[in-house]
C-alpha cells in the first residue's frame, strides 16, 4: 500500500474537477479558476451532472463518461464521495486525489469511518490522497487550490506545508505582500492518508540541488509520526534546506497529574520543543514570525553575530538594537580612521558609531556610501539591517533602488526593513515588483534572526553515545514490578548504567543508620522514603554530625505520614543540578536537564532533548540554560564539571533506551562540582 506521494498528484498528465462549477464563489468554480489561470498544460476534465460547459470546458454528466484520469479533486458533497472514487480507482486508473469537501471525519465516527473506507480504496491501487478537509494544492505544475492569494508558482520561492486551509491563506497573505514567493503550497486538511510528515519525506526523498526550494515552513495543529520529521527534517537540513514551524495547540494541560518534577515539566510542548530543535527546525510562536523567518531563510546565511544597523530614524534602530541584543546577537561599536571616513560623507550630526544614523536628510547616495563601508572596510560587521521609511514628505523610489541594487552585489547580508507599508505602499510596491522581500517591523526581524541565530544544527545520527551494561538493566528491569522501584534496586540500576551516586542506606532501624555512619562518616543526610516531595513534608535532615542527631531525627521522620523507612547517605557539597526522563507515547523519552533541588519547579530553567542523546547534545543543552552562567561558576563559586554533567545526561539517555519501561525518572538534585557531578537523590518509576 503507498502512503507516499504519487507523480500523479505533483505533475499529473490528466486532472479531472468532481463538482466543477461556473460560480467561482464556490470551491468547485474557484478551484478550476485557479488551475485554469495557473497555466495547467495538460488535459482538464469538469463533471456537473447538471452542466454541459463549465468555464469553457465541456462538461461530462457522470464521473463513468470520464477518461482515464491522474489526478481527480472532488468539490461534491461526502456522501457522494465513496461510489465517485471507486469509479476513479477501479475504472479510471486514478493514482492521485485532492477531497476538498467536508463532512468526514473533523464532524462525526460515521464521517471517520467514511474516510477509511476511501483511504482503503485509493490505497488498494496505489495511489494517494490530500485532505478531505482541505484548500487543496498547488506544485510547478498545477494550482488545484481554491484558495486567494493566488501566488504564481515560483522555483525561488519556499515550500509551504499546512495542516489549516484558512490559517495557510493568511500566511500566504502576509507573505505575498512582504515579496515572499512560495514554490509549492501543501493544504492537507485531515490527513486522513497524507500528513505533514508525509510531505516533508517528499520534499527530501524529491529534493535536487539545482531546482529544488531551500525553505520550507510548516504549520501544523497535530504531530502523528515524530521520527519521521526529525529523519526527514534533519536529511533537508544536511542537504542545504531550512525549515521554520509552528506548532499550535502547546498550552493544553498534560494528560495526567504529575507525580515527579519531570512529569511536571516535560509537557508534549516540552516534547515539541526538543523534537524540532533536535531536528534543527526553528520553532515559531505564530504567523508573522513564520513568514519574517521564511523571508531570512532566503537570504544569504552567514556566519557571526555582528549586526550593522542603517537608518535615518533613531527610535527603530534603538529598538532593533535591544531585540537583536536580547536574543544573543550583537551590535557591535563602530570606530576608527574608516569610521571617520564615512563621517566625512555624511550630514553633520550623523553618526556611525552604530547605529548608524544619517538622519532624515540623509540621501540615497549616501546610503550607497554606508553599505560599501560596512561591505569593505569594517571587519567586525557580518550583516546589515537598513531602516528606511518616510513621513511621507517626497517620494523615496531612489532610496529603495538602491538598497536593490545593493542587495544583488553585496557581500555581506542586507536586510531590508521597511516600516512605511501605507505612506510608501507605491515604492514598496515597486521594491517587491523587482523581486526582492522586506520585513515590515524592526523588533519582530531582530527576535526571528536571534531565534535562527540559536537553533542549533541537527547532528543527525549521534556518534558519542555512551555505553551501558545493557545486560545488567535488563535483568533488573524484567525482574521489576510496575510502581516506584525499591532504593536499593533503583541504586543497582544506576550502577549498570554508570550513573554516580552517593553511597546510601534505606532502613527502617534506626541501627542500621549508625552502622552506615561508622563506616562513612559524618557529615550525613537524612530523608523520609515513601513520601514524593521530601521537603514539603520536612523530610529531610542535612548536616547530621553525631549519633544523637540520628537517633531523634530517625524518630521523628519515621513519624511522618506515608513514610516507611529513612534513607542515610553521605553528605557532599556542590551545585544542585537535575536530570529526569519522561516516556511520552508519541514522542518517545524525553530527558531534561536544569538547575536542581528545591527550585526546579519554581524557576522551571530546563533543556529537554529526545533519547537518544549524545555527549555533544547533552552539552548542548547545557549551555542553552538560562542559568547556564551558575554551572561556570559565578562570584567564586566553584563550577560544575560539563564533561561530567553531560556524560550523566547520556548515560540516562542510553538507560531509557536500554529500559523503556522506565515511565519517570528524577536524579534531583545531583551535587555537581569541579571534580564530580554525583546523584544524591533519584527517583525511577516503572510501567510495563
Amino acid at each position: 500500500m503507498s502512503t507516499k506521494v504519487t507523480k500523479e498528484l505533483v505533475n499529473p498528465r490528466s486532472i479531472v474537477v468532481v463538482g466543477a462549477s461556473n460560480d467561482v464563489t464556490k470551491p468547485g468554480g474557484a478551484i478550476l479558476r485557479n488551475i485554469i489561470e495557473g497555466g495547467f498544460k495538460g488535459q482538464l476534465y469538469v463533471v456537473n451532472p447538471k452542466e454541459s460547459e463549465i468555464q469553457g470546458i465541456k462538461c461530462f454528466n457522470n464521473i463513468k463518461d470520464v477518461p482515464q484520469v491522474d489526478l481527480a479533486v472532488l468539490a461534491i458533497a461526502a456522501k457522494f464521495s465513496e461510489e465517485t472514487i471507486k469509479v476513479l480507482t477501479q475504472e479510471k486508473e486514478t493514482k492521485a486525489f485532492i477531497i476538498i469537501s467536508a463532512g468526514f471525519g473533523e464532524e462525526s465516527q460515521e464521517g471517520k469511518e467514511l474516510e477509511q473506507r476511501i483511504v482503503k480504496l485509493i490505497e488498494d491501487n496505489n495511489g494517494c490522497l490530500i485532505g478531505p478537509n482541505c484548500t487543496g494544492i498547488f506544485t510547478p505544475h498545477h494550482h488545484a487550490i481554491f484558495s486567494k492569494p493566488f501566488p504564481e508558482s515560483s522555483s525561488r520561492g519556499v515550500d509551504f506545508i499546512t495542516g489549516s486551509g484558512a490559517t495557510g491563506c493568511f500566511i500566504m497573505d502576509i507573505g505575498i505582500q512582504q515579496g515572499l514567493h512560495f514554490n509549492h503550497c501543501w493544504g492537507v486538511g485531515n490527513s486522513a492518508q497524507l500528513g505533514i510528515e508525509d510531505i516533508l519525506q517528499y520534499h527530501d526523498e524529491a529534493f535536487d540541488p539545482k531546482t529544488s526550494s531551500k525553505v520550507i515552513l510548516i504549520y501544523a495543529e497535530n504531530i502523528k509520526d515524530p521520527q519521521k520529521i526529525l529523519k526527514h527534517a534533519t536529511s533537508l537540513i544536511k542537504k542545504g534546506c531550512r525549515i521554520a514551524a509552528v506548532k499550535s495547540g502547546g498550552s493544553e494541560a498534560g494528560s495526567r497529574a504529575a507525580s515527579s518534577h519531570t512529569g511536571a515539566l516535560a509537557s508534549p510542548d516540552v516534547a515539541v520543543d526538543a523534537l524540532f530543535r533536535k531536528a534543527g527546525i526553528v520553532r515559531c510562536n505564530g504567523r508573522e514570525e513564520l513568514i519574517t523567518i521564511g523571508a531570512i531563510f532566503t537570504y544569504p546565511e552567514f556566519e557571526g553575530k555582528n549586526i550593522a544597523i542603517i537608518t535615518h530614524a533613531g527610535g527603530p534602530a534603538v529598538m532593533l538594537t535591544d531585540a537583536l541584543s536580547k536574543g544573543g546577537m550583537e551590535v557591535p561599536h563602530i570606530e576608527g580612521p574608516n569610521a571617520d571616513k564615512l563621517l566625512t560623507k555624511l550630514f553633520a550630526g550623523s553618526a556611525v558609531g552604530n547605529p548608524i544614523d544619517f538622519l532624515a536628510t540623509g540621501t540615497p547616495e549616501q546610503l550607497g556610501d554606508i553599505i560599501d563601508a560596512c561591505n569593505n572596510d569594517f571587519d567586525n560587521i557580518d550583516a546589515m539591517c537598513i531602516i528606511f521609511g518616510t513621513p511621507g514628505l517626497a517620494p523615496i523610489y531612489e532610496a529603495y533602488n538602491v538598497i536593490s541594487e545593493k542587495l544583488k552585489t553585496s557581500k555581506k547580508p542586507i536586510f531590508p526593513i521597511m516600516p512605511s507599508t501605507l505612506v510608501a505602499g507605491d515604492e514598496v510596491k515597486d521594491f517587491v515588483s523587482k523581486g526582492n522581500n522586506y520585513f515590515p517591523e524592526e523588533t519582530v526581524f531582530g527576535t526571528a534572526l536571534a531565534k535562527i541565530k540559536s537553533t542549533p544544527k541537527p547532528i543527525g545520527e549521534a556518534n558519542d553515545l555512551v555505553q551501558i551494561d545493557v545486560k545488567k538493566v535488563r535483568q533488573i528491569i524484567d525482574a521489576s514490578k510496575d510502581g516506584y522501584m525499591d532504593t536499593k534496586i533503583m541504586f543497582e540500576l544506576l550502577d549498570a548504567a554508570g550513573i554516580c551516586h552517593s553511597n546510601e542506606i534505606s532502613s527502617d532501624k534506626v541501627e542500621d543508620s549508625i552502622a552506615f555512619a561508622k563506616k562513612y562518616g559524618y557529615p550525613l543526610v537524612m530523608k523520609v522514603v515513601g513520601p514524593v516531595h521530601k521537603s514539603d513534608v520536612g523530610g529531610v535532615v542535612l548536616n547530621v554530625k553525631d549519633e544523637e542527631t540520628i537517633r531523634r531525627e530517625f524518630d521523628r521522620l519515621m513519624k511522618i505520614k506515608g513514610t516507611y523507612a529513612v534513607q542515610t547517605l553521605q553528605m557532599l557539597f556542590g551545585t544542585e543540578i537535575y536530570i529526569g526522563a519522561m516516556k511520552t507515547e508519541l514522542f518517545g523519552h524525553q530527558v531534561l536537564c536544569g538547575i536542581g533541588g528545591i527550585f526546579i519547579e519554581v524557576l522551571k530553567d530546563v533543556q529537554s532533548n529526545l533519547a537518544p542523546i549524545g555527549i555533544a547534545e547533552a552539552k548542548n543543552m547545557i549551555k542553552s540554560l538560562r542559568s547556564y552562567k551558575i554551572i561556570e561558576g559565578v562570584r567564586g563559586q566553584e563550577p560544575v564539571n560539563e564533561d561530567l554533567y553531560a556524560e550523566q545526561i547520556a548515560r540516562v539517555s542510553a538507560l531509557v533506551q536500554a529500559a523503556p519501561e522506565i515511565a519517570e525518572m528524577d536524579l534531583n538534585p545531583l551535587l555537581g562540582s569541579a571534580k564530580a557531578v554525583v546523584a544524591v537523590d533519584a527517583r525511577i518509576r516503572i510501567e510495563k
